[in-house]
């Protein structure tokens, strides 16, 4: 049993009872409802039709737990009889005959994640070419075809956060359209990401120093992700180091 306390209610998770647990399922009504007078809590039964757990036995060709040496439909038919009071006391009842293991979560995550929080974090990360690609980058993209700030003496010792220097990469049609692009395909991305249950995503972006142009379009990206209710944080990875050539 694992308790998870949020800020308006606690919730208690009663994980991985079944009809394997023998005499410790009886004591389970009693203490949900000792534990349900204390706090917010909330009990699921889990279930599927004989024909898709049959099948699913079929498939992974494992024996049920409470009988080894008798049909499996047998064994389901005590198990049922066992886990009658627990479905009874349930508060939900979620019937999986049709769902995979990906659409199950999918529906447990909308039924039960607050809606005001999307759970991906997103990290927009800038890095220079000439320091390697960060390892953990699950998606790169190159910037070096943007004009080089580097080379505009009064902006060179300047980086991709200041205001002169994102001024003067965002006035080429190139970098705004790049920017449209990207944004466009994180934000049909991300979606999907999230269904697939990821819950931690690094975007790079790379330029050859990491202090320009990999700088200013990381900003604003994360700003465009932020602003569609994403979490996001942004990272500079080479940003501090020292200027050379």
């Amino acid at each position: 049993m694992r308790q998870a306390r949020h800020a308006e209610a606690a919730v208690v998770e009663l994980a991985g009872f079944g009809a394997r647990e023998g005499d410790q399922l009886k004591r389970l009504p009693a203490l949900y409802k000792q534990i349900h007078r204390e706090i917010s809590a909330t009990l699921v039964f889990v279930e599927a039709s004989e024909e898709s757990i049959l099948r699913r036995f079929s498939e992974t060709r494992r024996p049920h737990p409470l009988g080894r040496d008798q049909p499996v439909r047998e064994s389901l038919r005590r198990e049922r009889e066992l886990m009658a009071p627990i479905r009874k006391l349930a508060d939900m009842v979620i019937d999986t005959s049709r769902f995979n293991v990906h659409e199950l979560r999918q529906f447990i995550v909308r039924r039960f994640q607050p809606r005001a929080r999307r759970p991906l974090m997103v990290s927009v990360v800038s890095f220079g070419y000439r320091y390697g690609i960060p390892v953990d980058a699950d998606l790169a993209f190159d910037v070096r075809f943007l004009p080089n700030p580097h080379f505009v003496p009064q902006l060179r010792k300047f980086s991709g956060k200041d205001a002169k220097v994102a001024r003067y990469i965002r006035s080429f049609p190139q970098t705004r359209q790049f920017l449209r692009r990207i944004e466009s395909l994180l934000l049909y991305l991300l979606p999907h990401y999230i269904r697939e249950g990821k819950s931690y995503l690094t975007v790079a972006l790379g330029c050859t120093g990491g202090r320009h142009r990999s700088v200013m379009m990381a900003d604003s990206i994360a700003r465009a992700l932020a602003g569609r209710g994403y979490t996001v944080k942004s990272v500079h990875r080479d940003l501090e180091r020292e200027v050379t050539g």
